[in-house]
């Protein structure tokens, strides 16, 4: 395995009634002002009785609180300002968000943009910034899985004006909390959960199909949770109300994006590059986005990382080896994947997610960053490719 440092601050706190029980106090313990400014999506949190939890805690806690309502499902940098001005003046002592991983994507942003005066987009998203201040002090309340954004510095955000959708880890932005409640995420639509499950599902492939390739606890640990995740979606498909699934699948994100996996991994996220640009310019769901783009990117490289594609077949799928060279069985594998996107209704055309020839896909592919990681480097001309197999 490659050299590695860990660490992960942010405290989990995971089971069914954790918010009515823990919420209170460590809002009174993390919060250092009279003010908490409770950030949330669309209002279904209004509609499921989590609003009523958390408003009943905060009350608890003696704080007054701000509500910033609205953050949507591609944060933008419009947004993360909007969200740090309330903030800024109403004096709040932490930010509370309560939501998905767009909600909390934007609330790490903000609780960086509302003590530094500078541009956060041009010195810490643009490029990589260096963060040797404090943020404000940001808590999570988990209401959809599958970005595992509650336990980890990532913050995906869309600058609209120059169509750039960019995403930057910084351990400083971890939350310090992160209430997870799997009994929140049984609201949430299907569809939903399904796209959820399949970005879970894509974090984790896009560690695995990285160096090294040698036996290691990290990929070990990969091929489990994947198995896991494939599982826990289909049941959940059978039953959404399935505790036992959907608690899986809650802690299977947070697995994913936690940073274990990818100890001593170089990681691949050529696809999630390439989709974040798709989301810039066409505001596609993100996990159905994925579902599109990552067969055809894996048959672009596959025979180039065959040995771990034909693992992944026999480890992961329960594809038998006999009779198969280790290239077949490496094309069985992302077979096997395409075969399960389908399986959970998630679309397999860019045409399903609204996009045809009237985007212009030459645009957005030479806007994509071609990362390092992958068993095979991309170009500009092979994303532009990948992008018209997808229509």
């Amino acid at each position: 395995m490659n050299n590695f440092i860990f660490q992960n601050s942010t405290k989990a706190v995971f089971g069914k009634g954790c918010v009515k029980e823990y919420l209170a106090c460590f809002t009174r313990k993390m919060c250092k002002t009279d003010t908490v400014m409770l950030a949330y999506g669309g209002g279904s949190i209004k509609s499921n009785g989590v609003y009523e939890d958390i408003m009943a805690a905060l009350e608890k806690s003696g704080k007054t609180v701000v509500e910033f309502p609205g953050i949507m499902s591609n944060p933008t940098y419009a947004k993360v300002l909007e969200g740090a001005k309330l903030a800024c003046e109403n004096h709040a002592g932490l930010i509370l968000g309560v939501g998905g991983g767009s909600v909390m994507d934007c609330c790490k942003a903000i609780s960086l943009a509302a003590v530094y005066e500078g541009d956060i987009w041009s010195d810490f998203w643009a490029r990589l910034g260096v963060i040797d201040f404090e943020p404000l002090p940001l808590c999570v309340v988990v209401t959809a899985a599958g970005t595992g954004s509650e336990m980890n510095g990532g913050a995906v955000i869309t600058n609209e004006e120059v169509k750039l959708k960019t995403g930057r880890d910084y351990p400083q932005l971890n939350p310090k909390f992160a209430l997870m409640d799997p009994t929140y995420t049984f609201s949430v639509p299907v569809r939903q959960m399904i796209s959820g499950g399949f970005d879970t599902l894509s974090h984790i492939m896009e560690t695995y199909f990285s160096e090294p390739d040698e036996p290691n606890v990290s990929d070990d640990i990969m091929e489990a949770l994947m198995r896991s995740t494939i599982r826990d979606l289909r049941a959940a498909i059978k039953n959404p109300q399935d505790y036992t699934a959907r608690s899986n699948l809650m802690w299977e994100a947070a697995m994913a994006e936690n940073r274990i996996i990818k100890l001593g991994k170089k990681c691949d996220f050529e696809c999630h590059q390439m989709e974040h640009q798709l989301g810039a310019y066409t505001n596609c769901n993100h996990g159905e986005g994925l579902a599109v783009l990552h067969p055809v990117y894996y048959r672009h490289i596959c025979k180039a990382g065959a040995p771990k594609f034909a693992r992944f077949a026999t480890e992961v799928w329960g594809i038998s080896a006999e009779g198969k060279s280790t290239i077949e069985l490496a094309k069985a594998g992302v077979e096997a994947l395409a075969d399960f996107i389908k399986e959970m209704g998630l679309p397999a055309t860019l045409r399903e997610l609204g996009v045809d020839e009237r985007i212009d896909l030459k645009v957005i592919a030479e806007s994509c960053a071609c990362v390092p990681g992958a068993y095979k480097a991309m170009t500009h001309e092979e994303i532009l490719e990948i992008f018209k197999e997808c229509l």
